[in-house]
């Protein structure tokens, strides 16, 4: 996992290619993408789920995530209460499109080869993470997701288990959730003054529930020097009454660390 160095020229020829092949992709891969919004709220909740839109991150100036509000708030229009029929794929950027100055995006926090910088439209990943978890609590599925590469803050104040988002970079960093149940599901978002919000809905209630395990959690030093972290995610499947039905595989997760760990003898590296 040694990072590569390009230069900026080879990033930007990068970014036009996976961009364009993208396009591409939503023209003519024969998927049937979820379009349709119901306004009426479904009445089954299957899954609810809140993350704090302001923290105190270490070299993160307060500015860039006063900014991030707006962004989320621009980007939540777009997705809030769309439908996902059975049979269709739910593409985060094909509904968001690109976040750009003249529809309001401002300079919010990005995360480039694993250091905060500011761009247009950055501080969206918090929705991507937020979607993610959500759906690996019902029975949609994941069928497009990219891990984050680097783990750029400490664990502190962490709720859930290492690598339980998903990074996104326009367009082709992209998140893709199928149904492939007979249900239709129906998401919806909202911003609070403290929080982002998410539920998926139902018109029927939930047959199953399921809770996220961590396995082989990891942090070892790299060959090249510095720290690799892993782990791995699987999730135990219960009927709604409590009853176990299995385990499933969820995720591999492999990251850079970017900060010197807490090693088991209690000093740090």
């Amino acid at each position: 996992m040694k990072p590569i160095q390009r230069s900026r020229w080879r990033l930007a020829a990068g970014i036009c290619y996976y961009r364009l092949k993208r396009y591409g992709d939503w023209l003519f891969d024969q998927k049937q993408y979820a379009r349709k919004r119901e306004k009426e709220l479904f009445a089954h909740v299957h899954f609810r789920h809140q993350t704090p839109l302001l923290r105190r991150l270490k070299n993160v100036e307060m500015w860039m995530q006063h900014n991030k509000v707006t962004n989320l708030r621009l980007a939540v229009q777009r997705l809030d209460r769309i439908v996902i029929q059975p049979g269709e794929t739910f593409s985060y950027w094909k509904l968001i499109g690109k976040p750009t100055k003249s529809k309001g995006y401002l300079p919010g926090m990005l995360l480039s080869h694993g250091r905060v910088t500011a761009g247009v439209g950055g501080g969206l990943c918090q929705l991507s993470n937020l979607l993610f978890w959500m759906t690996i609590h019902t029975p949609l599925t994941i069928s497009e997701r990219h891990r984050h590469s680097y783990d750029v803050f400490p664990d502190a104040n962490r709720t859930q288990p290492f690598g339980s988002g998903a990074t996104c970079f326009y367009n082709y960093m992209d998140l893709q959730i199928k149904n492939e149940t007979k249900q239709t599901y129906q998401l919806h978002l909202y911003v609070t003054q403290t929080h982002l919000v998410g539920e998926w809905r139902s018109s029927m209630p939930a047959t199953r529930r399921y809770e996220i395990v961590e396995k082989d959690h990891a942090i070892q030093p790299s060959l090249w020097g510095g720290y690799e972290r892993k782990n791995r995610l699987y999730r135990h499947v219960y009927s709604i009454d409590g009853e176990w039905q299995q385990e499933e595989w969820v995720t591999d997760n492999h990251a850079l660390l970017m900060y010197e760990p807490l090693l088991p003898d209690g000093k740090e590296g």
